[in-house]
């Protein structure tokens, strides 16, 4: 469970971000063509533009996020495993 919920939060957040960013290009997208002509281009598309573009880890999350919920889910997993067995036995 511990896995599939960090995965889902790291995944869904970057794949929130995507859709926050595209939302907010086409926003800016005057004639609704999907493409930008030159009296579009304003300096708040160029800063979501460069947002989508350059941004490697949102894209790559899918192979990180696994990563981490890995990692994070082993250690939650030891933790709980020692503490089972520290309170198998009370009374010794």
């Amino acid at each position: 469970m511990v896995f599939l919920i960090l995965y889902l939060l790291i995944v869904g957040g970057a794949l929130y971000n995507d859709i926050y960013y595209q939302y907010e290009a086409n926003r800016l997208d005057l004639n609704k063509d999907g493409l930008f002509s030159k009296n579009e281009m304003t300096d708040e598309l160029n800063e979501i533009m460069t947002s989508l573009n350059n941004d490697t880890g949102r894209n790559f999350s899918f192979i990180t996020g696994f990563i981490f919920a890995f990692i994070i889910s082993t250690v939650v997993y030891m933790v709980g495993l020692f503490f089972k067995r520290g309170q198998k036995n009370p009374n010794s």
